[in-house]
């Protein structure tokens, strides 16, 4: 486990909850099922890095959400949700608001 997570008990499918999304994002950089990786950073920047290029963008909390922009205009909101797996929180499912599609960051 992630050793800033080890103080958090939380089930899979647990809400993140906003208090949490921080800890949860910033923990460890994040691969997802592409093979894509992801970093956020806790000053609210973020790469994302598919097939070795670069994307920078930042995150950030708006209304208990986790949020993400993409310049020049791309904004999305997510809902996120533990991933535990043998009682170890694995990482996080993010699920976008306005269109339902989900994703899976498993911490690397």
């Amino acid at each position: 486990m992630v050793d800033t997570l080890k103080n958090i008990h939380v089930a899979d499918g647990d809400p993140v909850v906003e208090r949490y999304i921080p800890t949860a994002v910033t923990a460890e950089a994040f691969v997802y099922n592409d093979g894509s990786t992801q970093v956020f950073e806790s000053n609210g920047a973020t790469t994302y890095v598919e097939q070795g290029r670069p994307t920078h963008g930042s995150w950030y909390i708006d209304d208990g959400r986790f949020c993400s922009f993409w310049p020049p205009s791309y904004r999305a909101c997510y809902d996120l949700h533990w991933i535990v797996e043998d009682g170890r929180i694995a990482g996080v499912r993010f699920t976008e608001r306005n269109r339902g599609s989900s994703f899976d960051g498993r911490y690397r």
